[in-house]
């Protein structure tokens, strides 16, 4: 069983983050090793502050579960904690990324990269579409965060994104083995600058 980091906007989306916890400690999904990353000074410098967050919050987990509410793309902690779960710190490697779109999203997209994700998870699909423009990831995900958007177009990357409807103990567990096995040879796109302030900014 994998060591899981949340990541999501603790405001709005908390009860989705303890009600997911505590479904996987019950269902035997995943271990929670979530650690609130605080308050971290907005004058540390970008290396500092991912390395900070990569080894010392991040620590010892392997896999990233990133919650998307509306308002979660505008959170410059989240943006920190996805850039840091990217990252390859000193202490602690890069992690797998699995993202789950939440109910106030009215999302019913999806970015499958693994086969046995696309028949077992979404066995009704039976045409999928490839997206290669920046500006129609944007249309069919309006409150994803940039930096997902930058990475679900870099050649290589493989994120999966679903909805919160279609967790079930068996699809996340197959969705965690795929991020954590592909976890080190990602090749993320880290080029955009770390957020500095939340908002539309």
């Amino acid at each position: 069983m994998h060591r899981v980091f949340v990541s999501f906007y603790h405001r709005d989306d908390q009860h989705y983050k303890d009600c997911l916890v505590e479904w996987a400690k019950n269902n035997d999904v995943f271990i929670d090793g979530s650690v609130d990353t605080g308050d971290i000074p907005d004058d540390w410098d970008d290396q500092k502050i991912r390395e900070t967050i990569r080894d010392e919050y991040l620590q010892d987990t392997s896999v990233t579960i990133l919650l998307v509410g509306p308002n979660t793309r505008h959170r410059k902690h989240v943006d920190w904690e996805i850039y840091s779960s990217m990252y390859d710190g000193k202490k602690n490697k890069r992690s797998g990324i699995v993202v789950v779109m939440l109910p106030e999203t009215y999302c019913e997209d999806c970015h499958i990269p693994y086969a046995n994700e696309k028949a077992q998870i979404y066995p009704e699909v039976t045409n999928w579409v490839s997206v290669d423009s920046r500006s129609e990831y944007e249309r069919r995900y309006p409150d994803m965060p940039e930096r997902i958007i930058d990475n679900l177009m870099k050649d290589g990357v493989k994120i999966s994104v679903t909805t919160w409807e279609k967790l079930t103990p068996d699809n996340l567990i197959m969705m965690l083995d795929n991020a954590y096995n592909n976890r080190l040879t990602q090749p993320y796109d880290l080029s955009r600058n770390m957020r500095r302030k939340n908002g539309n900014c």
